[in-house]
């Protein structure tokens, strides 16, 4: 019987090791982490993360042949493969800082592992992280081994939080990257045949560490790449009366282009676009690929122009101020189905709204009022330590409150702002909503998910991201 440990009960961690515990009955899979309190809840009715089926696949497994513990040591020890699915955040201070991977917890999970292990292992990096990062761990593996052998390979997630149970089920491709040697060889091959298991042998690619490592990178960076290439146009279309939807539809129905990722919205947001588009830009600068790295730059800071922009027309179109103004936020995750708030953009424009001295009113179906205090009163740095590094509780925010439905966050405001395309915010009842409010009533839909024929109708003035104006807002200041 293989046994199967990893170091890491996070988004990554979880769900993956809960398939492969699903659909490999004969192995024995352990999730350590040492944060006791998310140990806790994976033993519990409550998970500690949202994902649609997660449950359902935790439930059928544990207890049989998936295991949550935080007795990190002795399980690790005891396996054959050790996936390390640690946090590797972008640095925020000395060399690198606010563009390299910090792998302070990748090298501690490794000097760990060579410290306990008594057997040979197969040690597969889950983490996003700097290309050759691998050689690094191999390096301390080695220099710490006393006689045992470690083969590393890449083994990296792409995974999309919301539908990631069925992207474990049905990947498009999974990708083993390792060592060009017999022993690297056999490794990729051990681990394939835990994949094999259920994913067809054609989707299943084994590369060199490098080309592993990268690619995950690449595939991050493409995919953000075209969300701020559509945001930026929807700017465009807002200064030219275009719709930025329409422009999307004829584009993404060339072949060559194909139509996914072309959502024009607030921005993206996520755990892994903005920090590994940051990493790439390292990578890029510390090969003297200047122009390269100035490329993959102008990703982020379009993505951080479309959220100051939309903050710029909320206050632009309220009499250029929200000061002592109610807005009703809606949404507060970075995509619908999941309870992730990390690098939201709902973060920027909140921050943006307060420095205007906005009082804001939140609502998210998933998102805890403590983890949304905890967003906007938190340095990002703090935000990127592990939970149990984290200050115990957040310092609340007097303009800031957090509501338990759409309709109370609403009451008295005098805008509305989308920031998340959950479902249920399509199918509200917006005449009792403009009832309630304050006039004139906005609506700044930053996820075009809106009926904006029919909020014009009942009376609201409605703004959405690369749509034909407003009457109302072609009449206030331009927005930059």
């Amino acid at each position: 019987m293989v046994k199967i440990c990893c170091i890491g009960a996070g988004y990554v961690g979880g769900p993956t090791m809960a398939v492969i515990a699903l659909k490999c009955p004969k192995i024995e899979v352990v999730v350590v982490d040492i944060f006791e309190p998310r140990i806790i809840a994976w033993n519990s009715d409550q998970l500690p993360i949202y994902e649609p089926g997660l449950d359902d696949v935790v439930k059928q497994c544990r207890g049989k042949n998936l295991f949550f513990s935080k007795d990190v040591e002795k399980h690790v020890a005891e396996a054959d493969i050790v996936f390390v699915s640690v946090n590797t955040p972008t640095k925020t201070q000395g060399l690198g800082a606010g563009k390299a991977a910090d792998l302070t917890y990748w090298e501690s999970a490794a000097r760990m592992i060579a410290d306990v292990s008594k057997s040979d292992k197969i040690v597969v990096e889950k983490s996003t992280v700097p290309v050759k990062t691998a050689e690094a761990i191999e390096k301390i593996l080695t220099h710490n081994s006393k006689g045992i052998n470690f083969q590393i390979l890449s083994n990296p997630e792409f995974l999309a939080e919301g539908t990631a149970i069925q992207d474990l089920f049905k990947p498009d491709r999974v990708l083993i990257g390792g060592r060009e040697t017999p022993e690297g060889q056999k490794a990729i091959q051990a681990l394939k045949d835990v994949y094999a298991h259920w994913v067809p042998a054609e989707r299943i690619i084994c590369t060199n560490l490098w080309s592993a490592e990268l690619s995950k990178l690449a595939a991050n960076a493409f995919l953000a790449q075209r969300i701020s290439s559509v945001n930026a146009m929807s700017a465009l279309c807002e200064a030219t009366g275009a719709d930025v939807s329409q422009v999307s539809h004829a584009i993404g129905k060339d072949t060559r282009i194909g139509p996914k990722f072309l959502n024009a919205s607030v921005g993206f947001g996520g755990s892994c676009f903005q920090k590994d588009i940051l990493n790439l830009v390292y990578i890029c600068e510390c090969n003297g690929l200047t122009e390269v790295a100035n490329y993959w730059k102008q990703v982020v800071r379009v993505n951080e122009y479309q959220k100051t922009r939309f903050v710029n027309r909320v206050v632009s179109s309220m009499f250029n101020t929200v000061s002592g103004k109610k807005i009703a936020i809606l949404g507060f995750a970075f995509k619908k189905d999941t309870g992730d708030t990390r690098e939201t953009p709902a973060i920027g424009v909140c921050q943006g709204l307060l420095g205007d001295k906005a009082i804001l009113s939140i609502y998210d179906p998933q998102v805890p009022q403590e983890q949304i205090q905890r967003d906007l009163s938190m340095h990002k740095s703090e935000l990127d330590k592990p939970p149990h590094l984290r200050p115990v509780s957040p310092i609340a925010i007097e303009q800031v409150t957090c509501v338990r439905d759409a309709y109370e966050a609403t009451k008295g405001a005098h805008g509305i702002c989308v920031l998340t395309e959950w479902d249920e915010f399509k199918t509200l009842d917006y005449q009792k909503i403009y009832n309630d409010m304050q006039k004139p009533a906005f609506v700044f839909d930053g996820r075009n998910v809106m009926d904006v024929d029919k909020l014009r109708q009942i009376g609201f003035i409605v703004y959405s991201i690369g749509k034909p104006l407003d009457a109302w807002l072609k009449d206030m200041p331009a927005v930059a």
